[in-house]
C-alpha cells in the first residue's frame, strides 16, 4: 500500500516562503500523477496543484505565480513552493496521489506576523 507524508508545515509570515514535501513509498511513483489540496477551517478541501507523471502543471488561480509544484521521481518525492504567501493560503495542505486516490495525513501551514 501507498503512503503519503507531508512535512514542511509551519509559522510563515505574510509575504515569506515556505516549501512542503510530499514523500511516497513504493516504486511506482514515478506513474503517479499527483496533487497538493488544502483546506482551512469552515471549507472545503481544494485544488492548490497538481503534477502529471511527465511533469505538466497545473494550479489554482489563487496561487498562480506564487506557488510552484514540482517533483523529484529519485526521491519519491513531490513540491510545493510557496512564495509571497498571504494570510488566505493558511490552512492544512494535503497531497494526493490522483491515480490512487490516496492522501497523506497534511501539514498546517499557519500565516502570521
Amino acid at each position: 500500500q501507498v503512503q503519503l507524508v507531508e512535512s514542511g508545515g509551519g509559522l510563515v509570515q505574510p509575504g515569506g516562503s515556505l516549501r512542503l514535501s510530499c514523500a511516497a513509498s513504493g516504486s511506482a511513483f514515478r506513474t503517479y500523477a499527483m496533487a497538493w489540496y488544502r483546506q482551512a477551517p469552515g471549507t472545503q478541501r481544494e485544488l492548490v496543484a497538481s503534477i502529471t507523471s511527465l511533469g505538466t502543471t497545473t494550479y489554482a488561480v489563487a496561487v498562480k505565480g506564487r506557488f510552484t509544484v514540482s517533483r523529484d521521481n529519485a526521491k519519491n518525492t513531490m513540491y510545493l513552493q510557496m512564495n509571497s504567501v498571504k494570510p488566505e493560503d493558511a490552512a492544512v495542505y494535503y497531497c494526493c496521489a490522483l491515480n490512487r486516490g490516496i492522501w497523506g495525513q497534511g501539514t498546517q501551514v499557519t500565516v502570521s506576523s
